[in-house]
């Protein structure tokens, strides 16, 4: 079964940049379509970001677009999410989810979770 596993969170100042990682210590991550969600407290988990399996495509939410950039490193069976120009509203636990389709739906059509990572943007 795949197991993710999200690291690189931690509080960061306004204008400052992380880099979260999303890893699979079993299953290749290929096949798979990996997105990066987030929750802030008190509100719903929302898709930030998309890369499709076996492909380079991505997308983004309207939010983070020309801040936020996901890649794939296949070598290292990881999806990275580089944050940058991070603000304040960016707080929440980020997490990734694996989804066995060409392109990522909605949070409640992955098929597996990691256990998230906290980024908190704050001055």
């Amino acid at each position: 079964q795949l197991q993710l596993v999200e690291s690189g969170g931690g509080l960061v100042q306004p204008g400052g940049s992380l880099r979260l990682s999303c890893t699979s210590s079993g299953e290749t991550l290929d096949y798979w379509a990996i997105g990066w969600f987030r929750q802030a407290p008190g509100k719903e988990r929302e898709k930030v970001s998309c890369i499709a399996s076996s492909s380079d495509n991505t997308g983004y939410a309207d939010s983070v677009k020309g801040r936020f950039t996901i890649s794939r490193d296949k070598a290292k069976n990881t999806v990275y999410l580089q944050m940058n120009s991070l603000k304040p509203e960016d707080t929440a636990v980020y997490y990734c989810g694996a989804e066995y389709a060409y392109y990522c739906s909605g949070p409640t059509s992955m098929d597996h979770w990691g256990k998230g990572t906290l980024v908190t943007v704050s001055s």
